[in-house]
């Protein structure tokens, strides 16, 4: 049987003119997982596959398409699918938790990580996303546990897109769906339904409420109020806590929202979005900043390590050199690994790359001492204001991005943060 613990996990933002400060799409997601589960950073490039072809994805086998856009991830190191990720067209997407008044499924199926992946490899623009996704949904469904024990853990999904004109929501409840089209200002979620009158929704949506019993079908009808549980556990009242909080955040900076004030919600750590409880914490995170003008590249900012509040966010932007960076990949297993043996995670393997165990390791050496834990903290800040000033000279070159070697970027920032945390004179 599916494990009904549910735990406060994830928080995703999406910031549009005039809520931001400047005429660009501000995106900010923290993931929030199992204590030791380990994330990777990892980058697939454009790819044309042959006619008739299948991807494995997490669990399912599906069908692939002809061609498969850049995308940079950032997922559990088990998974095919990922948390949060973008790809070269400038879309952004991440995934939350979420029960609701419909079962969740007991079999294998699509996980919502899978369908971020999914979206992200085949969808030019946010809208294109969520008709991805939705047309995946109905054929695939989604099921299967979402983490690595033994004992299964399932839930259903909710999604925030956007790209650099426009959002979305997207929420589920079985193979139901509703969505929200967000045109301007700040929106965000927070493991629970959100959207009331729905921009778009599911063919059978309002008719299998009234089936059920949920709604008598007259009035206005709002996804949030009609599918969402009567009796919220605990942990999901939490997560109103967060999301309303997430909300006054926002409101605080209305009209002001930067890179920076995105960078500061994910690192609030009284709202509890920056979080570490319940065996759970955040275990990676995510800014993008997606400018109106075409011209100007779009700019990734992800950890790659544990709490955001110490760990440093490094810019990744597209282009045609790009490469896989080798210090935030996690070791591969092969068919040895416990997610493809059956019965499923049996064992546990160590799946930390160089730049988690890095962190991990100066996190612990400057534990005990809060002189130490504040001089690394400094560093680490002052590295990331160095990241953040050449984000900022990605953001005004419109026309000419040359003079920047565009195509390790990500590495070399990464390459600077392990020479922190070895000892060495960055």
């Amino acid at each position: 049987m599916p494990c009904t613990t549910y735990p406060s996990s994830c928080d995703c933002f999406v910031s549009l003119p005039p809520a931001s400060l400047t005429p660009i799409v501000i995106f900010g997601k923290n993931s929030d997982r199992p204590y030791e589960e380990v994330q990777e950073v990892v980058y697939f490039p454009r790819a044309t596959n042959a006619p008739g072809s299948k991807v494995t994805c997490t669990f399912l086998e599906v069908e692939q398409t002809p061609e498969t856009l850049a995308v940079i991830l950032s997922r559990p190191a088990w998974m095919w699918g990922a948390e949060m990720g973008a790809n070269e067209m400038g879309v952004c997407i991440g995934n939350e938790a979420v029960w609701t008044k419909e079962p969740v499924a007991e079999g294998e199926a699509l996980l919502g990580m899978d369908y971020v992946r999914l979206a992200l490899e085949r969808a030019a623009s946010a809208q294109d996303a969520v008709q991805v996704i939705t047309d995946l949904l109905s054929r695939y469904g989604q099921g299967g546990s979402c983490r690595e024990q033994p004992e299964p853990f399932v839930y259903q999904n909710t999604f925030l897109l956007c790209d650099r004109i426009e959002a979305y929501i997207l929420e589920t409840a079985g193979p139901y769906w509703a969505a929200e089209r967000i045109r301007e200002g700040a929106r965000n979620i927070s493991n629970q339904l959100s959207v009331g009158e729905p921009w778009k929704e599911h063919p059978e949506l309002r008719s299998h409420a009234v089936a059920q019993g949920w709604w008598d079908g007259k009035g206005a009808f709002s996804f949030s109020a009609v599918y969402s549980l009567e009796n919220q556990p605990v942990r999901m009242e939490a997560a109103k806590k967060r999301y309303r909080a997430g909300q006054e955040l926002l409101r605080r900076i209305e009209g002001k929202v930067t890179i920076e004030s995105m960078l500061e919600i994910l690192r609030d750590k009284p709202s509890g979005i920056c979080m570490d409880s319940g065996g759970f914490r955040t275990t990676s995170s995510m800014v993008s900043v997606l400018p109106r003008c075409p011209h100007t590249p779009c700019v990734h900012l992800l950890t790659s390590t544990p709490d955001p509040s110490r760990s440093v966010f490094k810019p990744f932007v597209f282009n045609l050199m790009v490469s896989q960076v080798a210090w935030t990949l996690s070791p591969s297993f092969g068919d040895s690994d416990p997610v493809r043996q059956i019965p499923r995670f049996q064992t546990r393997v160590d799946r930390r790359h160089e730049l988690y165990l890095l962190h991990q390791k100066a996190l612990e050496a400057s534990q005990g001492s809060q002189e130490a834990g504040h001089r690394l903290q400094t560093q680490q800040r002052e590295l990331e204001t160095e990241n953040l000033h050449l984000t900022q000279k990605l953001l005004e070159r419109h026309h000419n991005n040359d003079a920047l070697n565009l195509s390790d970027i990500f590495q070399k920032c990464v390459e600077q943060e392990m020479i922190l945390y070895k000892g060495e004179k960055v």
